[in-house]
């Protein structure tokens, strides 16, 4: 079953329709690549999807252990090499607002590092994840 279609809208932008759901998602060329950067470029939504995947499968695994991390954030950086110019580093901070003791962020770790979306990166692109527990709940 095809996931979306994506169509070339012109002067660099694209659109690209979730079939299942109907929703949108239009991407832009950045501006240090000829673009206008006026929406995620596509190699924005590919260190987005990376948290994404990451707070999703926390998640999972939070609810598994009866623990609710609802309002958990994820800050994205993603690093640019040239020659060729491919995303080389995903830095990834998720913040926590709530308390956790450190068994279940050991877990939280680990299960993040073995998302479907780092597990399909090329392992020349690091991945550097770091955890914030803020306690502002």
């Amino acid at each position: 079953m095809t996931t979306s279609t994506v169509t070339y809208q012109g002067d660099l932008r694209t659109s690209a329709i979730h079939l299942q759901s109907n929703n949108t998602i239009i991407t832009d060329a950045p501006t240090d690549n000829h673009g206008k950067g006026e929406a995620f470029s596509p190699t924005d939504l590919l260190a987005t999807s990376l948290a994404s995947c990451m707070l999703t499968i926390i998640g999972i695994k939070a609810r598994d252990m009866q623990v609710d991390i609802s309002g958990t954030k994820a800050d994205v950086t993603k690093v640019m090499a040239a020659d060729p110019r491919r995303v080389s580093e995903v830095q990834i901070v998720i913040t926590f607002n709530q308390h956790l003791d450190e068994k279940t962020l050991k877990i939280f770790y680990n299960t993040a590092l073995n998302c479907p979306v780092a597990k399909s990166l090329h392992p020349d692109i690091v991945q550097n994840l770091n955890f914030v527990v803020t306690n502002d709940a």
